[in-house]
C-alpha cells in the first residue's frame, strides 16, 4: 500500500527522518517495500503564466511565448507542445533548472529566437501521466484548474511535490493496514505517539431523507447505509485531494468519484456513489441476482451473473455488483445532480468468488475479500457527506437509510499473561504488556498475573486466540529486543521406521532391477477415472474434491495412481523416449467419516521394444522377493476394463486383492495419446507390509553337491506354470532346492490345444552326497502327481 507520509502526519505526528520512520515500521511488523521522495533533483523551476504566443518566424511547428514568472519577470520560452493557450497556468523551468533524472535547463536558441527556460510537460516533473486529466497528456502540464498556483511561486510547494511516499507490503490477515489511519494506528504505537482521528461532523439541510433500504441476504451482506446529497455539482476535486490520491496511486476522477476513494483510502472502507436520478424507485434492495442475468458494470463490459453472486438493485434493476464495481446505469456523470452514497459490509468470501468468477478485480473487492469491519461502513459514509459539504459541491439530507440485521460481534480473548512473558522469553512487565494492548486499542481487565480479560476492537478482524496476543506484545515490545537462548530439550537419535525402511528396500529394489524413480502429484482431475476405463460403479470414484482447487485438472485427491503413471509414460513418449520403465511409490486417498484415509501404493508403468507382460510380472515378483512376501497367488484377469483382455492378472494373497498389472487396454492407450503397447500394475503396499515375512535367515553354505533333470512336459494350454510349480514344491521331499522354467513351446510338432513347458529341476541334500537312485525316487514322484492332477506327460520329440 502507497502512504504519502504527508497526508499519514494529518491523524499522527511523526517527528523523525522518513527512513528512520520506515526501519521502524518494519521492525513492528508492517513491512516496508521501498521509499519514494517526490520533488527530489527539481530546482529552480517556477508557477509561470502565458501571457502572448507568436508564430516562431523560422519554424513552423513551434511557436514563441512570452511568460510571466514573478515579480514582474517576463521571459521568452520557445516550445513546440499543441495544448497550450494564452492566459494558461504552467511550469517552468528557468535557466540553470535542475529536473528529476539530472537533467539541467539552460538558456539557448532555437532555430535563432532565444528560449530562457521551458515549460515542462507531467513527466518531467517526476509526474506519471496517468493520473493528470486528457488536457495535459502528451503536452505541457496545465495548471488552470488548481488553488494556489501563485505566479513566481516554487513548483514543489506550489504541487506539493516535497513528499515520501512509503510503500508497505502487507499481509493477508492485517485488513486494517489497508488504510491511512490503520497505517496511522500502527505507527502512533511504534513511535509512541497518539493517532488523532478526524472529528466528524455532518452539516445537513432541513429536507429529511426519503428512502428505503432492504437486505434479502443478511449472510452475504450484514450491513447497508445510504445518504443522500443534492444540488450536486460534478467538478474537480481541490488539487490538495487530487495530490493525495495520486500519491496513494489513484487517478482522480471528479469530486464525487474522488471523494469516494478518499475515503476509502483514509478509512479502508469503500464506498459508492449512485446518480440518484437513476434510483427511481425511492429504494434499493441487497439480493442475489438472477442465474444468466446480464448486467453491464461501470467498465462498459457486460457480464453474466448467476444465482450465488449478490447485487445491488433498485427492486427492479440491478445498479451494483455488490463490493465490486458498480453499474454503468447509475453511473456518476457531469449531468448528475443528486447522489446517493452507499456504505456496506459485504460477506468477503461471497466477494472473493464473485470477483473471481468474473475475473474483475477492484481497489473495493480487494478489501471487501479480505474483510471489512462492519461498523465501519456507517462512519465512511458519514466522511464522505462532511467531505462534500467542506468542498460545496452539494446539500446533505439529514438521516440515513439504513439495514443492519447482523451485528459484529464483539470478540473477548481471555489469555494468561504470565505464559505469554515466559514463552516470548523478555523482561516485559504486567503494565508493559496492558500497555502495549492499550496503545493498540484494545480495552482490557487484568484479573491477576494469570489472567486478562482483552476486548477486541471491531478493526481488528484478525485476532481470534491467544497465539495472536503472542505476536501484538512481541512485536511492539521489539524482536530485536528479545535475548537469544539456546535450544532445550532431550536430544533423541532420528532413525527410520520399520514402515519406512520397508519402503526404502522397495525403491533400492526396484532401481536395482532397472526401473527409475517418479514423483507425481496426489491430486488429479476427475476426467483422469474416465481415461483408464473405470467403471462407473467402480469404488475408486469415491473421491474427495478439493474445496479450493487450482484448476479441473487438480481438484480431485487421486483414488488410483495409474492416471499419473500413464501421464508420466506419454511424457516420456511424447520426447522421443524408446523405451520408459519407471515407478512410484505413492499415496491414494479414500473417503470416510473425518479425516480420508491414506494408502501407501506402488505403481509400475514401462513401455519398449524389449518389455512384455513377463518383464513387468518379473519386476514385481522380485520386489516381493526382496521384501519377503510369500505365498501369494496370480490369477488371470478378464474383466478389468483398464487392461487388454486375456493379458492382465489379479494378485490375491489369502483372498486378499493385492494389486493387478498387465497390459493396458487398447482405448486407454489411445486415451493418453501414446502409439505403442504399455503396461502397468498397482499393488496395494499396506497390504504386502502387514503380510512380508523380512526376517533375514542365515543358511551356510551346502556342504554336498547338488545335481539336477530336465523336463518337458506337453500339458494343455489352459494349464498354468503356477499348477506344476505347486507339485514339484509339494512333492520334492526336501531334496529339491530349486527349478527354472527354460521353455515354453507351442508348433508344428505339438498337437492342438497342447503346450510345451521345459524345467530344470536342482536337487541337493543338506546331509549327504545324492545318488542316482535318491534322485530317481524323487522326480518320478514328481512326474507321477503332474501326470495325475495335470494330465502332464513327458515330451518325447
Amino acid at each position: 500500500m502507497l502512504v504519502p507520509v504527508k497526508w499519514l502526519k494529518d491523524y499522527v505526528d511523526i517527528d523523525i527522518d522518513t527512513v528512520e520512520f520506515a526501519d521502524m515500521m518494519t521492525m513492528t511488523g508492517t513491512k516496508t517495500e521501498t521509499v519514494e521522495f517526490f520533488g527530489e533533483g527539481i530546482e529552480n523551476v517556477v508557477v509561470g503564466k502565458i501571457l502572448k504566443i507568436d508564430s516562431h518566424p523560422n519554424a513552423e511547428k513551434l511557436v514563441v511565448c512570452q511568460v510571466e514568472v514573478g515579480e514582474g519577470k517576463t521571459v521568452q520560452i520557445c516550445t513546440g507542445a499543441k495544448n497550450v493557450s494564452e492566459g494558461d497556468i504552467v511550469p517552468v523551468a528557468l535557466d540553470k533548472a535542475k529536473l528529476p533524472g539530472g537533467i539541467k535547463i539552460k538558456t539557448s536558441k532555437l532555430r535563432g529566437e532565444l528560449s530562457e527556460g521551458m515549460m515542462c510537460s507531467a513527466n518531467e516533473l517526476g509526474i506519471n501521466e496517468f493520473y493528470v486529466d486528457d488536457k495535459s497528456k502528451d503536452g505541457i502540464y496545465l495548471l488552470n484548474d488548481f488553488d494556489g498556483m501563485e505566479i513566481g511561486k516554487d513548483i514543489k510547494e506550489a504541487l506539493g511535490l516535497y513528499d515520501a511516499v512509503i510503500d508497505f507490503e502487507l499481509t493477508a490477515n492485517r485488513p486494517d493496514c489497508r488504510s491511512m489511519i490503520g497505517i496511522a494506528r500502527e505507527a502512533a504505537v511504534t513511535i509512541g505517539k497518539k493517532i488523532k482521528y478526524p472529528e466528524i461532523e455532518v452539516k445537513e439541510c432541513d429536507e429529511e431523507i426519503d428512502f428505503d433500504v432492504k437486505i434479502e441476504n443478511p449472510d452475504l451482506c450484514m450491513r447497508y447505509g445510504a445518504r443522500i446529497v443534492k444540488d450536486v455539482k460534478i467538478g474537480p476535486s481541490p488539487y490538495w485531494m487530487q495530490r493525495r490520491l495520486i500519491e496513494a496511486g489513484v487517478r482522480p476522477i471528479n469530486n464525487i468519484v474522488d471523494i469516494t476513494n478518499f475515503v476509502m483510502l483514509e478509512y479502508g472502507q469503500p464506498l459508492h456513489a449512485f446518480d440518484l436520478n437513476q434510483v427511481k424507485t425511492g429504494k434499493i434492495v441487497v439480493k442475489t441476482a438472477e442465474n444468466g442475468e446480464k448486467f453491464t458494470t461501470l467498465d462498459n463490459v457486460e457480464r453474466t451473473l448467476d444465482d450465488k453472486m449478490l447485487v445491488i438493485t433498485d427492486g427492479e434493476k440491478s445498479i451494483a455488483l455488490a463490493g465490486v464495481m458498480g453499474g454503468l446505469n447509475s453511473e456518476i456523470t457531469d449531468e448528475t445532480t443528486a447522489v446517493l452514497f452507499e456504505g456496506a459490509a459485504f460477506n468477503a468470501e461471497n466477494t472473493r468468488r464473485t470477483s473471481k468468477v468474473l475475473g474483475l478485480r477492484t481497489e473495493a473487492s480487494g478489501r471487501y475479500e479480505k474483510g471489512v469491519a462492519t461498523e465501519t461502513s456507517k462512519t465512511g459514509v458519514e466522511r464522505a457527506c462532511q467531505l462534500v459539504e467542506m468542498l460545496g459541491c452539494g446539500r446533505v439530507l439529514k438521516g440515513i437509510a439504513e439495514d443492519y440485521p447482523t451485528k459484529q460481534e464483539k470478540v473477548v480473548l481471555n489469555v494468561n499473561p504470565s505464559r505469554i512473558i515466559k514463552n516470548i522469553g523478555a523482561p516485559i512487565t504486567l503494565d508493559e504488556f496492558v500497555k502495549i494492548l492499550e496503545d493498540l486499542e484494545f480495552k482490557c481487565n487484568l484479573k491477576s498475573a494469570e489472567e486478562i480479560e482483552i476486548e477486541v476492537p471491531d478493526f481488528r478482524l484478525d485476532m481470534e486466540q491467544e497465539a495472536d496476543v503472542y505476536e501484538e506484545i512481541a512485536r511492539i515490545y521489539g524482536f530485536e529486543k528479545i535475548p537469544s537462548a539456546q535450544l532445550e530439550g532431550n536430544v533423541t537419535a532420528g532413525v527410520k521406521t520399520d514402515k519406512q525402511k520397508f519402503m526404502d528396500k522397495i525403491k533400492e529394489t526396484a532401481t536395482s532391477i532397472g526401473l527409475y524413480e517418479i514423483l507425481t502429484y496426489s491430486f488429479v482431475s476427475p476426467k483422469s477415472l474416465d481415461r483408464i476405463k473405470l467403471p462407473l460403479d467402480s469404488a475408486k470414484r469415491n473421491y474427495i474434491k478439493l474445496l479450493n482447487p487450482l484448476g479441473e485438472d487438480t481438484s480431485i485427491m487421486r483414488t488410483t495412481m495409474m492416471p499419473s503413471t500413464l501421464n508420466v509414460l506419454y511424457t516420456n513418449a511424447s520426447r522421443k523416449v524408446e523405451q520408459a520403465l519407471v515407478f512410484e511409490c505413492g499415496h491414494t486417498f479414500t473417503p470416510q467419516e473425518g479425516l480420508p484415509i491414506e494408502n501407501n501404493h506402488l505403481c509400475i508403468g514401462m513401455y519398449g521394444k524389449d518389455v512384455d507382460f513377463f518383464v513387468l510380472k518379473g519386476s514385481i515378483e522380485k520386489i516381493f522377493s526382496s521384501i519377503g512376501f510369500e505365498g501369494y497367488e496370480i490369477i488371470p484377469e478378464t474383466n478389468n476394463s483398464t487392461f487388454h483382455p486375456g493379458r492382465c492378472a489379479t494378485i490375491m494373497y489369502k483372498g486378499q486383492y493385492v494389486g493387478t498389472f498387465g497390459e493396458a487396454h487398447p482405448e486407454v492407450i489411445e486415451n493418453y495419446n501414446l502409439t505403442q503397447r504399455v503396461y502397468l500394475g498397482e499393488i496395494d503396499l499396506d497390504l504386502v507390509y502387514d503380510n512380508s515375512d523380512r526376517t533375514i535367515i542365515y543358511n551356510p553354505l551346502p556342504k554336498y553337491p547338488s545335481t539336477s533333470r530336465d523336463i518337458a512336459l506337453l500339458v494343455k494350454k489352459d494349464v498354468y506354470v503356477g499348477q506344476i510349480e505347486e507339485i514339484i514344491e509339494a512333492n520334492g521331499q526336501g531334496l529339491v532346492e530349486s527349478y527354472k522354467l527354460f521353455d515354453v513351446y507351442t508348433g508344428s510338432q505339438i498337437a492342438d490345444g497342447y503346450k510345451s513347458v521345459a524345467y530344470s529341476i536342482t536337487y541337493r541334500s543338506k546331509d549327504k552326497t545324492l545318488t542316482d537312485e535318491d534322485v530317481a525316487k524323487v522326480h518320478n514322484k514328481i512326474l507321477s502327481e503332474l501326470e495325475t492332477k495335470l494330465d502332464a506327460k513327458l515330451r518325447t520329440n
